[in-house]
């Protein structure tokens, strides 16, 4: 296990002699006591240490702990240091409340019961503790993620090359066969390595999001209208046995995006409006222009479950989003083109009404500009 770096403890009290008591009490290995006679001095090191616990004297002078306890919990000084008041003054419920909404997590009097004392001070400094190994593991497995990320792009690159080899020699035989068993699985050979460059795509773009480079966009002015359009057509020849219909509504369609990209999403989300909903319903998509934004909705028949609905565009759940895409990338990789343009996607699903995914353009693409 890492070694952890030492707790850091600040002990305020007016009295040197109990500042050696309580020093005397809660000095342990791994335990770094910070010791303050003032609130000003108790302030002074707070601006330069991380402190576990504060055990704090209520009767300082001039400014008092109760005080220096709101000075810690305002404009973000010390906002989250559990802190223990001491007091020699009688057992005021007003006063006791007082020290609570200042901020306490506890109320001792003098003479200190040193058990107790250490008993209290012990959990807040093991609850720390953990605290810290938990930020440790975090940035543990945040690091072996971007790693993986990393060997995920550079692996997907590295097999291009060599898939392009296949699917280059894949025409230049076709030029020459003349069996059909033979055309056939060559035919075979290529779709499988199409599919493999389709999955490498979609590894490179979940590498790029993963590691805060985002879903890379080439914008340039189109109309989503021809690209539903064309999208619809492809879709019909795959699935001709389903309706598919396109419907536009509102003002202009025209805009500044990347048509590849959301040919990308509308293909996803059509293809699976007319894989998984149900046939009689159909699928209908609507593009409709508003003066800053143009929308787009596919809805079909069917219900998608309600805990299901917050999971449809992680990654990897192909169990969820039934893509069909072999690595259960679709969705997510439609969201974040989406979110790479500026806009936005969601979906709203019932048993009466269906399934509609709605996704949402700014008329203009996120660091795009309109041509002139």
């Amino acid at each position: 296990m890492t070694h952890l770096p030492a707790v850091k403890v600040l002990l305020v009290d007016t009295l040197n002699a109990n500042l050696l008591a309580l020093s005397a009490l809660l000095g342990t290995e791994g335990i770094e006591l910070l010791r303050a006679p003032s609130a000003q001095e108790a302030m002074a090191l707070f601006g330069k240490h991380e402190v576990a616990l504060a055990i704090v004297d209520v009767e300082l002078p001039e400014m008092d702990g109760f005080e220096l306890a709101e000075w810690m919990r305002g404009e973000g000084h010390a906002p989250g240091v559990p802190i223990i008041f001491l007091t020699t003054g009688a057992r005021d419920a007003a006063r006791t409340f007082r020290g609570y909404e200042a901020g306490a997590i506890d109320f001792l009097h003098k003479p200190i019961d040193p058990v107790l004392l250490g008993h209290k001070a012990t959990i807040f400094i093991d609850l720390y503790r953990q605290r810290l190994e938990r930020e440790r593991l975090n940035d543990e497995l945040r690091e072996m993620l971007r790693l993986n990320e990393m060997f995920v792009a550079a692996v997907g690159h590295d097999l291009r090359a060599p898939l392009s080899t296949v699917l280059l020699g894949a025409t230049v035989l076709e030029e020459d066969l003349v069996d059909p068993v033979a055309i056939r699985t060559l035919a075979r050979m290529r779709s499988s390595a199409q599919s493999m460059v389709h999955m490498l795509d979609q590894l490179h773009d979940l590498a790029r999001a993963r590691l805060g480079g985002g879903v890379a966009i080439d914008p340039r002015s189109m109309n989503c209208r021809t690209l539903a359009d064309r999208v619809a057509d492809d879709l019909r020849f795959a699935h001709p046995e389903r309706q598919l219909t396109v419907e536009y509504e509102g003002g202009s369609t025209i805009g500044v995006w990347d048509e590849t990209r959301l040919g990308q999403v509308l293909s996803n989300v059509i293809g699976n409006g007319l894989r998984y909903g149900t046939r009689e319903a159909g699928v209908r998509v609507t593009v409709r222009g508003t003066e800053d934004a143009v929308a787009l909705e596919v809805h079909s028949g069917g219900e998608i479950e309600a805990d299901l609905v917050a999971h449809l565009f992680d990654p990897f759940r192909r169990g969820v989003t039934r893509t069909g895409d072999g690595l259960g990338l679709g969705l997510f990789i439609a969201e974040q083109i989406v979110v790479a343009h500026g806009g936005t996607v969601g979906v709203r699903s019932s048993r009466d009404l269906g399934t509609t995914f709605r996704i949402e353009l700014p008329r203009v693409a996120a660091n795009a500009s309109m041509p002139h």
